[in-house]
């Protein structure tokens, strides 16, 4: 029954869509069927093999999914003949995965090509294998859904005799055949299954004297939704990434600065909403411009590269020590009465480079955050990456502009108590610690080796702590008004921060403080961590010393390789998958990863156990010898340092340039299973690891 309301439902859906198209009859999908052999003997097992040869813009449901979830999954029907018998259940070959936004689940589709195999056992001479499949094709463009129904006969198979040779013990069968497989690799005969021949043909393969190319990624991996597609839906994330670009560190503190500049210079509302339009057309003009004409990887080097980063921190501290009431920062008088004149004349210029400064100290933190959209531009897209930009500075020039339209937000505090300096005195200590973050960065791109872990947590556990006896009314600076009472908001602030410090505290003997670990120097950089021995593994083994291990490392005690060719090489060896991590120094979502996801038990047994561990970090500043040196096909540029190279290996083979991104890589370098970005959850983690293992071991 339920069969028979399946039938007429897909009926009435055919009817519907044929009349809504003026009779076109669509049909996206062509299918073709054969056998894995054309000579059997009675006994034998055989694949039949289903082909579907997809049209571009349209997916084909797979048949190994929840049916119960809503789409019509792929369906075969055998009629019963004693000629045959089904061996096993009917197989999808690699579909996709994906989660379909209409009915909210995990489904599996095929898109250009699908493959459905399912093994037979031949019991007579004359064979009759026939019956039935039903599937549904969709579009990616405008959502049409199509059900079909085709049947299918096999013939010219031909059955011969029962083999009358003396059977051989299976064991001896596959031994026979693996040694036939150190030569050229043989189909083996009837007398081994399809599965178990398949296997000693891959496993076979010699890749030694293969050039390796880096991997290679299959579009259809790249899974886009139709959210994704959109213009609008572009728009609304690289709004939303404007925002949350406002809590980096080198960012919200200049938000005071801003109403110290305005309300110190008598800016007007107008010349206040300029100042957000220069934001954004900053933004817009060099962020679109920026790619095309120095490449992606840009974004990363002037990140991670030491000397604006020093110059960061210095600003930084420089902005801290004025806060707390050392001195004031003043533009000299010939240029505030140059920049004054201009105004009055209607010239702008001062707003302009005000901006201009803004975006260029907060480059180094909003970077990575746009370097998605310099890639899209870089890749010749033109309308998506400005539009990014322009929704991207568009939230980030709002809250400037509005507070310096409205600068009595926080200039209207009650002066007699003093609270408009003790706001400052309070941003001068946030800003004397996030300082560090830049000198960090520069540090461990570079490997000076001066700011280890312990030693930031003990300069943020000194400084907060001084914060809060400030807060208290136990430390007073030079612009202090007397404190007589201690305010309730006050009070609370203080409380907070010393929560803070006795967070902090056990770090300095190695917690690993996961809710900092994207602001910390990593753990690796802890001189006594008494935690050390938590995450050590001395049973998994290298296939070699690691090139770059005495620099570069890995978290939680995972054993793995900083070199492509040498990572991959070693996952050939050991037969397992290649888990490639393309990170950096100054990745703070790589950090978290590594602090929330990587460190949970079953992940890392995972990548202990089931994978070879690659870390490619692409804003490593150590230049290789020349000998190593390349020009890349990308942009035409010399790639000398391990962290330019890695970075072009990432863009010019996976095009994408964000960090963290994970990868799954087989042994002919094929991207197994769809790449994996910043997600901090740890189920999605453990089943995207397990869909690798499940995936190599089917393919090798």
């Amino acid at each position: 029954m339920k069969k028979y309301f399946q039938s007429v439902l897909c009926a009435l859906l055919a009817l519907v869509f044929v009349q809504n198209s003026y009779a076109q009859v669509l049909e996206p999908s062509k299918w073709e069927h054969t056998t894995s052999k054309k000579e059997v003997n009675i006994g034998d097992q055989l694949d039949l093999i289903f082909t579907a040869t997809i049209d571009p813009d349209w997916y084909l449901y797979s048949s190994d999914f929840d049916p119960d979830c809503g789409p019509m999954v792929t369906t075969f029907n055998f009629e019963e003949d004693a000629s045959y018998e089904l061996v096993g259940g009917l197989k999808a070959i690699n579909p996709i995965e994906k989660f379909d936004d209409i009915f909210e689940c995990n489904v599996k589709i095929f898109k250009k090509t699908g493959v459905f195999k399912q093994t037979v056992k031949v019991l007579s001479e004359k064979i009759n294998i026939a019956g039935n499949y039903e599937f549904q094709v969709c579009s990616d463009i405008d959502g049409k859904c199509i059900p079909f129904d085709y049947d299918f006969e096999f013939d010219g198979i031909k059955v011969l005799a029962k083999s009358t040779a003396v059977e051989q013990p299976a064991a001896e069968k596959k031994e026979e055949v693996i040694k036939q497989a150190s030569e050229p690799v043989i189909i083996p005969d009837a007398t081994v299954d399809v599965d178990t021949a398949k296997t000693i043909e891959k496993t076979s393969i010699d890749y030694s004297k293969a050039e390796n190319q880096g991997p290679i990624l299959d579009p259809d991996l790249v899974i886009e939704s139709e959210r994704d597609k959109s213009l609008i839906w572009f728009m609304i994330f690289a709004f939303v990434a404007g925002l949350a670009a406002l809590l980096t560190p080198c960012v919200f503190p200049l938000i005071p600065m801003t109403v110290s500049f305005f309300t110190g210079q008598g800016k007007n509302k107008g010349q206040a909403i300029i100042y957000g339009l220069s934001i954004i057309a900053i933004y817009t003009i060099i962020g679109s411009a920026i790619a095309p004409i120095m490449g992606p990887e840009t974004a990363n080097h002037l990140s991670t590269e030491w000397l604006p980063n020093l110059i960061f921190f210095l600003v930084f501290v420089v902005f801290a020590i004025s806060f707390f009431g050392l001195f004031d920062i003043t533009l000299p008088s010939s240029v505030v009465n140059s920049i004054d004149r201009k105004a009055d004349k209607g010239g702008l210029i001062g707003i302009f480079f005000m901006a201009f400064t803004l975006v260029l100290v907060s480059f180094s933190c909003t970077g990575p955050i746009v370097g998605s959209i310099l890639v899209s531009s870089a890749g010749g897209e033109f309308l998506k990456p400005i539009l990014g930009m322009f929704a991207f500075s568009l939230a980030f020039a709002i809250p400037f502009t509005l507070f310096a339209i409205f600068p009595g937000w926080l200039s209207n505090l009650p002066k007699s108590g003093g609270w408009l300096n003790s706001v400052k005195v309070v941003l001068g200590f946030v800003e004397l610690a996030l300082a560090f973050k830049f000198l960090s960065i520069a540090d461990q791109a570079f490997h000076w080796g001066i700011l280890d872990r312990d030693i930031n947590i003990a300069i943020w556990v000194v400084i907060f702590t001084l914060m809060g006896f400030y807060l208290l009314g136990k430390i007073r600076l030079p612009h202090d008004s007397p404190l007589e009472v201690i305010s309730v908001p006050r009070l609370l602030m203080a409380v907070g921060t010393f929560t803070f410090v006795i967070y902090l505290i056990p770090g300095l003997w190695g917690a690993p403080l996961k809710a900092l670990a994207g602001y910390l120097p990593p753990m690796y950089t802890h001189d006594f961590n008494i935690f050390a021995n938590k995450y050590s593994d001395d049973k998994y083994e290298l296939c070699e010393e690691p090139m770059y291990g005495d620099f570069l490392h890995l978290p939680h005690g995972i054993q793995g390789y900083f070199d492509y060719d040498q990572a991959l090489a070693c996952a050939r060896a050991q037969k397992k998958p290649l888990f490639i991590d393309f990170t950096g120094h100054g990745c703070t979502n790589c950090r978290e990863m590594e602090a929330v996801v990587w460190s949970n038990p079953e992940v890392l047994k995972r990548l202990k156990e089931d994978y070879v561990v690659v870390a490619l970090y692409v804003d490593d500043k150590t230049e290789l010898p020349e000998e190593q040196w390349y020009t890349s096909t990308y942009d035409n540029k010399v790639k000398k340092t391990i962290g330019k190279q890695n970075a072009d290996l990432q863009i010019r083979r996976l095009n994408n340039n964000a960090q963290p991104f994970y990868i799954l890589l087989g042994a002919d370098e094929k991207v197994m299973v769809s790449p994996v970005a910043y997600d901090k959850d740890v189920n999605n983690f453990i089943q995207f690891l397990d869909e690798g293992v499940k995936q190599y071991k089917a393919l090798y």
